[in-house]
């Protein structure tokens, strides 16, 4: 996701992982552009069937609180702002790696998007904010003092969760060889034993 949002340009401003409040809690990603500002709630559902209603969303038939949550962090942020006047905050959440997205309603205060097409998304916001305001809220959402000191961005991350995916993907394709393996042991070993052992327990 932080690899993609930084191809949106220098005109955006794109910051990670923003801290908020005293328990640890932080904003995935928070974009700032003259669309205004965006609070992006990312969700790896890796192969996943996700269902999304206006007051609800299921992945793989169970009820997840992700837009109960997107709408927190939202308002959050809107609460933050609110001594510049009225700056328009947007909730997003960006689903990764799901198989299928169904979008029966789209909730009127969350858009829900795949990842891939949240940059496209982004620079199709109307502009809302003047030159003036927008250099207001880009010095506000940079000002640690809103937000708690936030740990700076650390450009090889991605790289390092890119890694880690390739391990992940490995392991997978391990675990499939292990399978094959026994398979054919079992084949193997009925064979030895002759075909009606195999025909008597398949009935």
């Amino acid at each position: 996701m932080a690899r993609r949002l930084e191809e949106l340009g220098p005109e955006w401003l794109v910051l990670h992982a923003v801290p908020v409040g005293e328990r640890g809690s932080d904003i995935d990603h928070l974009v700032v552009s003259a669309a205004g500002v965006f609070t992006i709630n990312s969700k790896f559902h890796e192969d996943a069937r996700v269902w999304v209603g206006s007051r609800r969303l299921l992945v793989n038939g169970q009820k997840q609180d992700h837009l109960r949550n997107s709408r927190f962090e939202a308002r959050r942020v809107a609460r933050i702002l609110a001594d510049l006047g009225s700056v328009p905050v947007s909730s997003v959440l960006a689903i990764v790696g799901a198989r299928e997205i169904t979008i029966r309603e789209q909730p009127a205060d969350v858009a829900v998007i795949k990842a891939t097409r949240l940059t496209k998304w982004l620079r199709r916001r109307p502009p809302v904010l003047d030159a003036l305001t927008l250099e207001s809220v880009r010095a506000a959402v940079t000002d640690p003092a809103r937000w708690g000191t936030p740990p700076p961005f650390d450009p090889t991350a991605s790289e390092r969760f890119a890694a880690l995916q390739r391990e992940v993907k490995g392991a997978k394709l391990v675990r499939m060889a292990w399978g094959t393996a026994l398979l054919v042991g079992l084949v193997g070993f009925g064979v030895a034993q002759g075909i009606p052992l195999f025909a008597s327990y398949f009935g």
